[in-house]
């Protein structure tokens, strides 16, 4: 596997390695040791698949707190999306700032998000699916987020919001009169 670092501490876009022959193609997505010589999470206690009918859809920013903070490994198994990572931890010379990346089932890509960071995904096809490898289990009174459209963040989707949940809508701006909503 190829890691890339990016410019927020910690978050690596990865490709694969392609060994081709005339069956196709053989590569390696998952191993601990590479992860864990870049002292990387390794630990990985459950998957999630994300089915998402339209193009346009929107999820996120979502993180999950303290004590249960979690890393990710998120790829695109079928269709293309518009990967967002925001920077929510305050003490950060890269606090609020954003990277994104276009994940695609036909470029076999990811990205490893580690906690600190929000994540959010916009797909750019219909009927796209995303695969998220968790550290943590899900704790739903950890779960939390932000507005997809915090000014504070001024992430430029690429398409227009087609579908988004209720929650996350409800969810607040990081500062909030002033204050770091953490």
């Amino acid at each position: 596997m190829i890691f890339q670092e990016t410019e927020l501490q910690g978050v690596f876009l990865i490709n694969i390695e392609k060994k081709q022959d005339e069956r196709g193609f053989f590569a390696r997505s998952w191993c601990a040791s590479e992860f864990t010589e870049r002292n990387l999470d390794s630990k990985l206690v459950q998957s999630n698949i994300s089915h998402n009918s339209k193009k346009g859809t929107i999820r996120g920013l979502h993180y999950q707190s303290s004590p249960f903070e979690e890393s990710k490994l998120v790829s695109c198994t079928k269709g293309e999306l518009f990967d967002v990572v925001v920077d929510i931890r305050p003490d950060s010379p890269t606090f609020c700032k954003w990277i994104s990346v276009v994940l695609s089932s036909s470029e076999y890509n990811m990205i490893y998000i580690p906690g600190g960071y929000a994540h959010g995904f916009q797909t750019l096809e219909d009927n796209t699916d995303v695969f998220y490898q968790m550290s943590e289990f899900f704790f739903p009174e950890c779960s939390r987020g932000y507005r997809w459209n915090d000014p504070a963040f001024g992430i430029k989707w690429p398409l227009p919001c087609s579908i988004i949940s209720d929650r996350d809508k409800s969810y607040n701006k990081i500062i909030v009169e002033g204050e770091i909503d953490i």
